[in-house]
């Protein structure tokens, strides 16, 4: 194989990579932290205590980034036994989005 059909393999499968999908504020990469034990230490996730976002409607649908931000981060820190994300990163960023839908109309 020439070095020009190997790198265009290689470039169309990295494409596809969910590696380049982290470094993207998403609602999928929210919806994906929200239901991973990958926040903290204790084997939950967000979706142990809130499935389908249970008893995050109003917050979603009230609170300001800053408010809801220390909420998330008091649960990632107190019950997931994590650390605190920082407002502007990539995961908090994706997991407030997603959150956001939870307090849409019809909720």
């Amino acid at each position: 194989m020439n070095i020009f059909a190997l790198c265009s393999v290689c470039a169309i499968f990295l494409a596809g990579s969910p590696v380049f999908a982290v470094d993207e504020v998403s609602v999928d990469r929210g919806r994906e932290l929200f239901s991973s034990p990958e926040l903290g230490k204790s084997g939950k996730s967000c979706f142990s205590c809130h499935p389908g976002g249970k008893k995050l409607e109003m917050a979603a649908a009230s609170e300001n980034d800053e408010r809801l931000t220390g909420m998330i981060n008091n649960c990632i820190v107190q019950v997931l036994k994590g650390k605190a994300l920082a407002p502007d990163t990539v995961e908090m960023q994706s997991l407030l989005m997603y959150i956001r839908t939870f307090g849409g109309p019809g909720r």
